[in-house]
């Protein structure tokens, strides 16, 4: 489709690529994360945000260091990409110092309506504000992975080509990939380039077209005038991509086949790789958050004989640590951090004095 949108180049009979199809089903008129009343993505999975309150904590002691990076400005940003029903904001602004919150300006960024009861000091916007218009932390937590995407499957030959969906999840294969999807999929996902099709024909590999992603999150980080840019994902490397993609489908916390009819989430993970600009950094949520002080230590046995109510809340938070730390869970995510600016290089490995 080259650098055309959704729904550029329509098929009869219901067929559609799946990025057409995912944005129609997650953001179309009463889709997955837009139709009015419903539980937001709380109500279908669990994301860090929502296993516990540490993880706001850790992001809150990330944008302390963003902080006292810039200098202490007298206007300070967090924009939340993909913010759900606003649980992360709300979190860091209960974690925040008072100094600190008095110039903070809380961004929402979500195409979901605005729910009732969240913090009035947080400013809900349907798009990113305008590049440049702002300076602090931009944090996007699996956001990309609903970024809708094209996916290919390689044909008989090892041709790869667009797969086709109707709105059931009956599928079919289209034409074969060529232009600036093809050039991704030969930088990125080699096994799925037409060029594997001459020297390793291998008949069904799929994989997804991250270039929308990529657009996404160019977009997002000129959203910072200075400061970090951040995006933590389901990820995976141009190393080991996976053979047969990543595209899911979750309702009520279970994984279900991914039917494009607003039904269900529908997901793959992300390339973060390639979604990296030349200045960024890439580490597991593991270290992240061992870098902000997040860490799964079981609390030594000899507080229980002399605070044994301590001694439990802190194993509770150990509990909860090692969950967002797990490297075969959450602690396997990909964090992706982008600084703005050369003041932000560095924060979760060198530290901020």
């Amino acid at each position: 489709m080259g650098d055309d949108g959704p729904g550029a180049r329509p098929e009869s009979g219901g067929w559609r690529g799946w990025r057409e199809a995912t944005e129609q089903a997650l953001y179309g008129p009463g889709g997955f994360y837009t139709r009015p009343g419903g539980p937001g993505p709380a109500g279908h999975f669990r994301t860090s945000v929502h296993a516990s309150p540490l993880y706001a904590g850790a992001v809150a002691s990330l944008l302390g260091r963003v902080d006292a990076a810039l200098g202490r400005p007298d206007e300070l940003a967090l924009i939340d990409v993909g913010a759900g029903r606003g649980e992360l904001l709300s979190g860091v602004l209960g974690a925040l110092p008072g100094e600190v919150g008095a110039r903070l300006r809380p961004y929402a960024v979500e195409r979901a309506a605005r729910p009732e009861g969240l913090d009035p000091r947080i400013e809900w916007c349907a798009e990113l504000p305008a590049p440049g218009s702002l300076t602090g932390l931009l944090f996007a937590n699996e956001w990309l992975d609903n970024v809708p995407v094209d996916v290919v499957e390689t044909d008989a030959d090892g041709v790869p080509r667009r797969v086709l969906v109707r709105a059931d999840g009956t599928e079919r294969l289209g034409e074969p990939v060529a232009g600036p999807d093809a050039e991704w999929l030969a930088r990125w996902w080699p096994e799925a380039a037409p060029e594997a099709a001459v020297t390793d024909p291998s008949p069904g590999l799929r994989a997804e077209i991250g270039r929308p992603r990529d657009a996404a999150w160019a977009r997002a980080v000129r959203t910072l005038r200075a400061g970090l840019a951040v995006a933590v994902d389901y990820a995976h490397r141009r190393a080991d991509r996976p053979l047969f993609g990543t595209l899911a489908g979750f309702r009520a916390g279970r994984e279900v086949r991914p039917v494009p009819d607003g039904s269900c989430d529908i997901t793959a993970h992300v390339a973060l790789d390639a979604c990296a600009g030349p200045g960024a950094e890439q580490l597991t949520q593991r270290a992240a958050l061992h870098a902000l002080g997040v860490s799964g230590r079981r609390p030594p046995l000899s507080l229980a004989g002399t605070d044994p109510t301590g001694y439990v809340r802190a194993l509770g938070s150990a509990g909860a640590a090692a969950e967002l730390t797990d490297p075969a869970g959450l602690g396997g995510f990909g964090w992706l951090l982008e600084p703005v600016g050369a003041s932000c290089a560095g924060l979760l490995t060198r530290g901020v004095a």
